[in-house]
């Protein structure tokens, strides 16, 4: 972690990853400053994008979206107006929550959740609709082990 982030914002960062949602008052006296002090740290923190936001973590399970697919992408192009392309149409699919170019075999990794694989069928044929692909391989996620953990700090 860069040297401008001291023991004390690592401190109000892990505990904001646990639980962002807690008050500033239990938060402050959880990393022992006065509200204030943390108040202008948050602020701080928040102002050079150290925190980006702060979330929710919804069950997938009760809101009906319990399928967890990764797909694998290949491509023959390259060019910055294909990539271009594909981000913008990627970004249009609500099911893909978490997308990345990768190195290796595969040219992009998406993470996909849908209610079943009808669905996820669906999101399959919208994205397969406007851009050229060469593969997309999926994987379908039996079980969640670790989700979201915090990031070490």
């Amino acid at each position: 972690m860069s040297e401008k982030f001291d023991h004390i914002d690592r401190r109000i960062l892990e505990a904001l990853q646990r639980d962002s949602a807690q008050s500033q008052r239990a938060l402050a006296e959880t990393v022992g400053l006065s509200q204030n002090a943390l108040w202008r740290r948050l602020q701080r923190l928040e102002t050079c994008g150290a925190i980006k936001g702060r979330t929710v973590v919804l069950d997938r399970q009760m809101l009906g979206a319990g399928m967890v697919v990764f797909a694998m992408v290949k491509t023959r192009h390259h060019s910055a107006d294909w990539l271009r392309a594909f981000r913008s149409h990627v970004q249009t699919i609500a099911e893909v929550i978490d997308f990345y170019r990768i190195g290796g075999e595969y040219d992009y990794l998406l993470k996909v959740v849908t209610a079943d694989m009808a669905s996820y069928d669906a999101v399959y044929q919208r994205l397969i609709a406007k851009v050229e692909l060469d593969t997309v391989t999926s994987f379908f996620a039996m079980e969640a082990i670790a989700e979201q953990r915090p990031i070490p700090l």
